[in-house]
C-alpha cells in the first residue's frame, strides 16, 4: 500500500472509530437505565445494524481504566436477544465540574431545550434544573430567567414535527407544501407519514406519496404547512430510524465522482456505492441521484475538490453553473 493510500485509510478509519465512540457515549447510559434491552430495540433506536452493533458492544468489554483490574472492567451480558451492561466502578462516581464549565454547560442545555422536538425532554430539563440550582451565586438574578427565544423558522418546524408525529399516530395522510432543494421551487404533495426520526442533525419523515406511487423521505425542516387531506391509510411497513436517507428507485442517475482528501466527507455523508481508495488520496465513488442539476450544486460547494468522471453532461451543467453564480455577484 502507497502512503497515500494508507494516510487515507487511517483518516477513514478514524472516522469510523469516532462514530462507534459517539453511538457507546449514548448506548451505555441508555442500557444502564433500562437493562435487558432487546437488541433489536436498541438497533432501531441508535440507527446501526444489529451486526455492528453487537460489534460495538464486544469492544466495551476491553475497556475500563489503568491499572485495568477486573473490578475496573465494563462488563456487557447479551444473550440471543437483550444486553445487560456493568458498568465499572468509574462510571459510577459523579462528574466533577468546574465553574465555567458547569456554567457553558448549562447555557448550552438551555439552548438545546429550545430546539424543535426536543421540548418533552424530561431527563434534560431534570439535569438542568440542578445544574441552575448548583449555579445559584454565579448566575445571580439570571437563575430561572434564561430562556431561548425560538425564532419563526423553530417555532414552524415545531409545528409542523407536532402535526406529523400526530398523522404518524392517526394514519391520517397529509397535504404538505414541500421546497425541494434540488428544483428550488416549493410544491403541493400529499403523503402517508409512517416514521418521524432525527438523522444528521435534522428531521425526517419516511412517507408513502400515493401521487408518484412510490416512497419519500421528507426533511420536516423544507415542510412549509401540513393540513388533513380527509384521509386515513393502512402503513406499507416503511423503514424509519437507522435507514439510508437516500431511496433507491429505477430512475437512479449513477454519477461517478473523484472526491479529493478534503470532500471524502461526501462519501459519509450521502448514500454511495462502488468506493476505490486512489494512490493520491482520493476517493472514486458511485453516487445515485434523480437530479443532476442537485449534484450540480453540490460540486459548486465543493469547489475544486471533486471533479466528475460520469456522466459527462454533469460536469457541463456544473460549469454552467458556476458561470451563472459569478454573473449574479457581478
Amino acid at each position: 500500500m502507497t502512503p497515500a493510500r494508507a494516510s487515507a485509510a487511517r483518516a477513514r478509519g478514524s472516522s469510523r472509530t469516532g462514530e462507534r465512540l459517539r453511538r457507546l457515549l449514548a448506548i451505555v447510559p441508555y442500557v444502564l437505565r433500562h437493562p435487558g434491552t432487546e437488541l433489536d430495540e436498541l438497533s432501531r433506536l441508535f440507527g446501526v445494524g444489529r451486526e455492528d452493533l453487537v460489534r460495538d458492544l464486544n469492544v466495551l468489554l476491553v475497556t475500563g481504566v489503568p491499572p485495568f483490574y477486573p473490578h475496573q472492567m465494563v462488563d456487557v451480558e447479551i444473550d440471543e436477544e437483550r444486553v445487560w451492561i456493568s458498568a465499572a466502578d468509574h462510571l459510577s462516581d459523579p462528574v466533577r465540574l468546574t465553574r465555567d464549565e458547569a456554567l457553558a454547560l448549562y447555557l448550552q442545555g438551555k439552548a438545546l431545550l429550545g430546539a424543535p422536538g426536543l421540548a418533552e425532554s424530561g431527563d434534560l430539563a431534570s439535569a438542568l434544573a440542578k445544574l441552575e440550582s448548583a449555579l445559584q451565586e454565579s448566575l445571580g438574578g439570571l437563575a430561572g430567567g434564561v430562556e431561548v427565544a425560538a425564532g419563526p423558522s423553530a417555532e414552524r418546524e415545531r409545528a409542523v414535527l407536532d402535526a406529523v408525529r400526530a398523522a404518524v399516530a392517526d394514519r391520517e395522510r397529509l397535504a404538505i407544501r414541500y421546497y425541494s432543494a434540488s428544483r428550488d421551487e416549493v410544491t403541493n404533495r400529499r403523503i402517508d407519514p409512517e416514521h418521524v426520526f432525527a438523522a444528521l442533525g435534522h428531521w425526517y419523515v419516511a412517507a408513502w406519496d400515493p401521487d408518484a406511487g412510490g416512497e419519500r423521505l421528507f426533511r420536516l425542516d423544507r415542510i412549509h404547512g401540513t393540513e388533513p387531506a380527509g384521509e386515513t391509510f393502512e402503513p406499507r411497513g416503511l423503514a424509519g430510524a437507522g435507514r439510508p436517507l437516500y431511496s433507491r428507485t429505477d430512475a437512479d442517475i449513477p454519477v461517478r465522482l473523484v472526491l479529493r482528501p478534503q470532500a471524502r466527507w461526501v462519501a459519509e455523508y450521502y448514500e454511495v456505492e462502488d468506493e476505490r481508495e486512489r494512490d493520491d488520496g482520493s476517493l472514486e465513488v458511485t453516487l445515485p441521484t434523480k437530479d443532476l442539476a442537485w449534484v450540480a450544486k453540490l460540486l459548486l460547494r465543493l469547489g475544486g475538490r471533486a471533479s466528475v468522471l460520469h456522466p459527462p453532461e454533469l460536469a457541463e451543467a456544473a460549469r454552467r453553473l458556476a458561470e451563472q453564480t459569478l454573473e449574479a455577484y457581478r
